[in-house]
């Protein structure tokens, strides 16, 4: 394995997006933990693209200030949409385009692998051993929630996700659902899947960490509950800090060294026409949260920024906001909390 560039000392970096939630910044910051572990012959540091601190930026200062003129960034995230595809890259090109005999190499996002795969199945095998084994997997249902997209190459990865569990682990039946931006959103999912006569529904939230949408998943989870009291809704715990998931960020930086470090951008939507999301083909690579970096759970202040401006981030529209089992459906029935 190579350790440095021929500029000098190369250095980790782990790129998210970042949180107002403590729990979901501590948990992330565990990932960090465990690469630093895994891969001992490098600087590992972090940082987030909004919400949170330390920025992205501050963390690529923190590892210039070990000697590090070399770096190989992974986007901290399961799938590439925007984040994965846009805003990280703006953020690490700019960086790099300011700093004098300084590299960054970008790696691609954990996406759909064996690996992580293996850490989903025993997240809800962890979740089944905890109820009663009278009800079979023949009986039950299994419902994956993703992060929900504007970008359908991410959400289409969610749906084989679901499939692989699926088939893996002998469901009666499953469905995909999403806690965002797309459709179904968790609630029409659930109430729809209530109609399929299965008695027992496992909920397995496919996220890395937890946060607002992760407790949101849980709370419609528990609203729909009520409504349905003669099925078993069981809430799968989400991925977080699985050994399985920290040896794929490692795999990560690997294949950048490797040179087989190949985001998938065949059905990008920024590059080819993708049914529905023609118009965003050519759409420029520009980060929309420089006005919302350090804002939000980090104990240090970042410099302000101007807020004046709209804050509606920048994206393109995304073209079904108004489905009737999309984001539309959170204003019928709203959680307590929101």
């Amino acid at each position: 394995m190579v350790e440095t560039s021929e500029m000098g000392k190369t250095g980790v970096m782990v790129c998210g997006h970042g949180s107002r939630d403590v729990e979901a910044v501590r948990e992330f910051e565990a990932v960090a933990k465990g690469l630093r572990e895994r891969m001992p012959q490098f600087d590992v540091d972090y940082g987030f693209l909004e919400f949170a601190t330390p920025i992205i930026r501050t963390g690529l200062d923190s590892l210039r200030a070990l000697g590090n003129d070399r770096i190989l960034a992974v986007p901290g995230m399961l799938f590439a949409a925007g984040h994965a595809k846009n805003d990280i890259p703006s953020v690490l090109n700019t960086y790099q385009a300011n700093t004098d005999h300084f590299e960054i190499n970008y790696g691609r996002e954990l996406g759909v692998d064996l690996k992580m795969i293996r850490a989903a199945g025993e997240r809800i095998e962890q979740a089944l051993a905890t109820v009663d084994a009278d009800i079979s997997r023949s009986e039950t249902l299994l419902v994956v929630v993703g992060r929900g997209a504007s970008d359908p190459d991410a959400n289409g990865n969610v749906a084989k996700v679901t499939r692989m569990l699926w088939e893996g682990l002998g469901f009666g039946w499953a469905e995909t659902a999403y806690s965002g931006v797309t459709f179904p959103l968790v609630e029409p999912a659930l109430e729809h899947v209530s109609k399929l006569g299965y008695k027992r529904v496992v909920v397995f939230p496919y996220f890395l960490f937890t946060g607002v949408l992760v407790k949101r998943i849980y709370g419609y989870t528990d609203l729909v509950a009520e409504r349905h009291p003669d099925i078993e809704f069981i809430k799968a715990p989400y991925l977080n800090d699985h050994p399985l998931v920290l040896d794929c960020f490692a795999d990560r930086v690997d294949e950048i060294l490797n040179g087989a470090n190949l985001m998938n951008c065949q059905m990008c939507k920024y590059r080819e026409q993708v049914l529905g999301f023609e118009a965003e083909v050519g759409l420029p690579q520009e980060s929309h949260h420089h006005h919302v970096e350090g804002v939000g759970t980090g104990p240090e202040s970042e410099p302000p920024h101007d807020h004046s401006h709209n804050h509606d981030h920048g994206h393109h529209p995304y073209p079904h906001a108004d489905h009737p089992h999309g984001p539309a459906s959170m204003k019928k029935t709203p959680l307590p909390s929101d």
